[in-house]
């Protein structure tokens, strides 16, 4: 069987609002080529609409297509049995949770997720901003959870923030509400691997035009040896070096109007899709890890510890 024909690598954003700048996207297809940056629709930038009819527009073309998105599937599961423990929310799977979030959240315009924290008891779990209507705040159940994948991530290179943080510049929880809410209106045309994969299918994607799978860029230029003050002052070097570990041809350039070098992300990211995917599956997990990562989601390139035997 061949493998995948286009590989995309998405650097995402969970602020408010309808174009964002920090929305960064890259497509490589095979073989070494340099990925490039495609230009978003609107000259503000890529809305997540925008995004939504990019990736449907490319299943419809026939192509088996590997997106990566930067953003946390899932929330923690299994170090409490519940992504909302010492509740009445029985949910127990990811596109429940999808589900809730995106219900949560209707009213909300863009996909935005910060609904969530004016529900009065989902809001309990956050660190979220606080809002002038007295939403958002500390909420008096939040945890610094980590997902089994984060943790493993932490031992091999670089560790995610926690999901239920929203705050500051490590607040990854705002894009991943968002990204729950897209997850849930792509789900039924999509393998969002290794959610929706079968168990014990291991990531066969033999029927599918489109994979999504989540990704972490700073775990892909770590494992390449760069460090993030090569990135603020050396950045063509920097990405240059991922793209050689990567088997990429380099980049003569890089742009100069995109903010924390959101470019540069969504580049390294097609690059470590297509030089780290299994052409005939999208990514192997051992079977210790298979049951939590179906429930909260799994980085892309994080291999699965080792098993004592």
């Amino acid at each position: 069987m061949a493998g995948f024909d286009l590989f995309i690598g998405i650097d995402w954003s969970g602020a408010q609002g309808e174009c964002h700048k920090g929305i960064q996207v890259a497509e490589a297809g095979p073989g070494t080529a340099c990925p490039r940056l495609i230009t978003p629709p609107q000259q503000k930038g890529w809305s997540r609409g925008d995004l939504i009819s990019y990736l449907k527009d490319h299943q419809s073309q026939g192509r088996r297509v590997l997106a990566g998105i930067d953003f946390a599937f899932c929330h923690p599961f299994d170090d409490e049995g519940a992504y909302y423990p010492q509740s009445d929310v029985s949910i127990m799977d990811a596109p429940s949770l999808w589900q809730r979030i995106d219900t949560v959240n209707q009213g909300q315009d863009h996909y935005y997720g910060g609904g969530i924290w004016r529900d009065d008891l989902l809001r309990r779990y956050y660190n979220a901003p606080k809002r002038k209507d007295g939403s958002g705040g500390r909420g008096d159940l939040f945890q610094s959870r980590r997902r089994l994948t984060e943790r493993v991530a932490a031992a091999q290179f670089r560790s995610p923030s926690p999901t239920f943080n929203c705050v500051g510049p490590a607040g990854v929880g705002t894009g991943s509400l968002a990204g729950m809410r897209v997850l849930h209106a792509l789900k039924d045309g999509a393998v969002i691997w290794p959610i929706s994969t079968p168990s014990g299918n291991n990531g066969r994607v033999d029927q599918t035009q489109l994979a999504l799978v989540e990704i972490f860029p700073a775990y892909y230029f770590a494992m390449a040896g760069v460090k993030d003050r090569e990135k603020s002052s050396q950045p063509l070097h920097a990405i240059n070096k991922a793209l050689a570990f990567f088997d990429s041809d380099p980049a003569d350039q890089i742009a100069s109007h995109v903010p924390d070098h959101d470019d540069l992300d969504a580049l390294v990211s097609a690059s470590a899709l297509r030089a780290l995917h299994d052409p005939h599956h999208i990514f192997r997990l051992d079977d210790a890890v298979e049951a939590s990562a179906m429930r909260e989601g799994w980085i892309f390139g994080v291999t699965s510890p080792k098993t004592s035997s």
